[in-house]
């Protein structure tokens, strides 16, 4: 079976050198595979290696290895089907750089406490459903038009977003923003990025105040996956030809069910569960994964 090795590294940072595909390259080469020719993505930033393999066992291992603790992202997939068909992201610190319900916190003076179960339920530590009910709690009173100032005050797209979106969509992509946040942020994120569809929860809204609650059912990550397949089914494809990408334990169960999913800056258990770790860059990383040059990307 034939394997690619991706480099993709933020130029201005790391930039990748032919030194550093010489090094993968031998590193490969030493472990007893044949590697073709380097073929380069974008000049300085992303580059792919061929190598055939039986079982490409400790492959991974061997080219971060050779990186020697290098600020460059290193992934391997089979040749087959890269460019995939349906992307499914996380929105809060994947698609934005912020998380939301943080925001809307300081409204309220309690961020330390709401951050604090973020991060937790991010880890996987607590029931996600559990943690926005807990956190949504302490919102009781806010006036709505807060949301509206967390939104246009403090968010802001992850570099790369647009173009990742674009990119894909115009490729023939459906594309899908699930999130464990709220639709009232959900809905605005998808249409500034421009996603197909998005899902997220909701708060509670009477009189013109949050009521301290989320409309049930909560959406987690095993709606995520739900997401994912439900969206698969319509396209006529198997989940092989699905990317999913996150950063926190909820994301977990669809980027395991995809045929790429990516942990972007991820936790450590979500980097555990992914095919592919994104920890320098943006997300134009995601195209490269799928193969994608600058010519297509830039035009």
């Amino acid at each position: 079976m034939t394997y690619v090795v991706t480099l993709i590294s933020d130029p201005n940072i790391t930039p990748i050198t032919s030194a550093v595909i010489e090094a993968v390259r031998n590193a490969l080469e030493n472990a007893g595979e044949r590697t073709g020719d380097p073929d380069w993505l974008s000049e300085g930033r992303a580059c792919d290696m061929s190598f055939g393999s039986d079982v490409p066992g400790d492959n991974l291992r061997v080219v971060r290895s050779a990186l020697n603790g290098a600020a460059i992202n290193a992934a391997i997939q089979t040749s087959d089907h890269r460019r995939k068909k349906l992307l499914v992201a996380d929105m809060d610190s994947t698609i934005i750089q912020q998380e939301c319900i943080d925001e809307i916190a300081d409204f309220v003076g309690c961020r330390a406490e709401v951050s604090a179960i973020t991060e937790r339920a991010m880890r996987g530590e607590l029931d996600f459903p559990e943690a926005v009910r807990a956190r949504a709690s302490m919102f009781a009173g806010l006036d709505a038009d807060a949301l509206d100032r967390a939104y246009y005050e403090r968010i802001t797209l992850t570099p790369g977003a647009e173009t990742l979106v674009r990119v894909m969509r115009d490729n023939g992509a459906v594309t899908a923003l699930v999130s464990g946040g709220f639709t009232q942020f959900t809905g605005r994120v998808a249409e500034r990025t421009g996603f197909d569809h998005h899902h997220g929860n909701e708060l509670e809204i009477t009189s013109g105040k949050l009521t301290g609650r989320a409309i049930e059912p909560i959406n987690g990550g095993e709606t995520k996956v739900e997401l994912l397949n439900h969206y698969c089914r319509e396209l006529g494809i198997t989940p092989e030809l699905a990317l999913a990408v996150g950063d926190g334990a909820n994301d977990i169960p669809m980027i395991e069910a995809a045929g790429l999913g990516v942990s972007f800056h991820g936790k450590p258990r979500v980097a555990a569960a992914s095919d592919a770790q994104i920890q320098f860059g943006d997300l134009t990383a995601l195209l490269y994964l799928q193969g994608y040059r600058d010519a297509e990307i830039y035009g």
